[in-house]
């Protein structure tokens, strides 16, 4: 583990011009609202672009009603957003990636996913007797 002795000015100047260039090409949040007829997050970006979501996608903002919603705060230079009555924060460059949760959370909406592949293995699989019965081992 490093100590702050063993920090080098030179380390810092690096992690400076890191944040720096961060700062610069990676999305942040100007505003951000909830928009109650479009039933949709909508984050206006400090580079003029506009990125909007249902909250239903999202971790945390489920089952959240509008007034919660509505309470959206934006954190420290624009790099996530905080629900402080719902206890939940989502990263900005996280959401704009497709990342609405943890790595459980998105999983477990993987699974739920449904597709016209997915329906036709379905049905060729209950053709066939559905899935098969568990033994009674004991």
């Amino acid at each position: 583990m490093t100590r702050m002795a063993d920090i080098t000015n030179a380390q810092i100047d690096a992690a400076l011009a890191r944040g720096n260039l961060a700062l610069q090409t990676e999305p942040r949040a100007e505003t951000a609202r909830y928009d109650r007829q479009l039933d949709r997050m909508i984050v206006e970006l400090t580079n003029g672009c506009v990125f909007a979501f249902p909250p239903r996608l999202a971790q945390g903002l489920e089952q959240a009603s509008p007034d919660q919603l509505a309470k959206v705060e934006i954190l420290g230079r624009g790099t996530g957003l905080h629900w402080e009555e719902l206890d939940v924060d989502l990263s900005i460059p996280g959401l704009m990636a497709g990342i609405f949760g943890t790595r459980a959370f998105m999983a477990r909406r993987a699974g739920q996913a449904t597709s016209p592949a997915k329906a036709a293995a379905a049905r060729a699989n209950g053709a066939k007797g559905g899935r098969p019965r568990k033994s009674a081992q004991g």
